[in-house]
């Protein structure tokens, strides 16, 4: 596939990917009532590589010798990706809002450019800070439901921390994940990164398990963890790291904007929430941004 055909595909996947990323929002809802938070992470991760594995198993058993000077790269990522980002949202589910979750998840994609900007040399251009601003403030919007007097009485918890950990996280993880190249294909990639991710995970896991809340392996477990390892996991991981490999971070950053808004649908179509004129607006504004930000790529190119 051509460079222009690559770049065309990307920019349909990068609206289609956070309707996968965002069904973490139904887990998050329900799937902590059933599982522990670090349980619910270790255990999705554990899956998501053993139904990768069968498929990678051949080319990582017999070019290891390639990649394994990669592994500690790998091991960062896994971390990232699915120690932190996978464990503390749930963890801060447990003392904070999801008012709270959205308005510092939706912060990350400035953590990104700022990251970029600061250590790896990456314009900031005006149009792009623009679209960033427009984008922060059509979630903005949607979550204080167009009413300023939420925003004036929101409180911060324990959990707002664990959250903030959680989007630095997600930043460094794009950061890295578009800078560090790799001679793996992709699916072998996200197969070891899912691997250290819950390698990575193990020992909090443990920590949880035998101190503080054991996991019941029931059959709302198994549901939980397989829908988790599926769609927030294989499918939106690999369709965000293709758009990063092909529009860089800063780009396929700007998606997590989305996160709030499909957030809102599924909330409405899962959890019997409404849907108001201020949804519509900021929605727009959303893809607003992202569209301003897309347009000074699409000129680089």
């Amino acid at each position: 596939m051509s460079s222009q055909n690559k770049n065309l595909f990307a920019y349909p996947v990068l609206f289609i990917q956070p309707i996968f990323m965002a069904s973490n929002l139904i887990i998050a809802r329900g799937g902590v009532e059933f599982v522990p938070p670090i349980s619910l992470a270790f255990w999705r991760w554990l899956f998501c590589f053993l139904i990768l594995l069968p498929f990678t198993f051949n080319y990582l058993f017999n070019n290891y010798k390639i990649y394994k000077k990669e592994l500690p790269k790998l091991f960062i990522l896994g971390s990232l990706a699915c120690g932190i980002c996978g464990a503390f949202p749930f963890i801060a589910g447990k003392t904070t809002t999801i008012v709270n979750m959205g308005i510092i998840y939706s912060s990350s994609p400035i953590f990104i450019i700022l990251i970029s900007y600061f250590f790896f040399n990456e314009k900031l251009t005006y149009l792009r800070s623009l679209g960033i601003c427009i984008c922060f403030s059509g979630v903005l919007l949607i979550i204080i439901k167009a009413d300023l007097t939420t925003l004036f009485n929101l409180k911060f918890t324990s959990g707002d921390i664990w959250m903030v950990g959680a989007s630095v996280g997600w930043a460094l993880y794009t950061i890295y994940l578009y800078y560090w190249k790799s001679s793996l294909p992709l699916l072998e990639r996200f197969t070891l990164i899912s691997m250290f991710g819950f390698i990575s995970l193990l020992p909090f896991f443990l920590i949880e398990n035998f101190y503080y809340f054991r996991t019941t392996f029931s059959y709302e477990f198994y549901f939980w963890v397989l829908f988790a390892a599926l769609s927030p996991s294989i499918i939106a991981f690999l369709l965000f790291n293709h758009v990063n490999k092909i529009l860089g971070a800063s780009i396929t950053g700007s998606v997590l904007y989305l996160y709030t808004v499909y957030g809102a649908a599924y909330g409405y179509f899962f959890f019997n929430e409404d849907l108001y004129f201020y949804h519509l607006v900021g929605s727009l504004m959303v893809f607003l941004g992202i569209y301003l930000i897309r347009k000074k790529y699409e000129n680089k190119t």
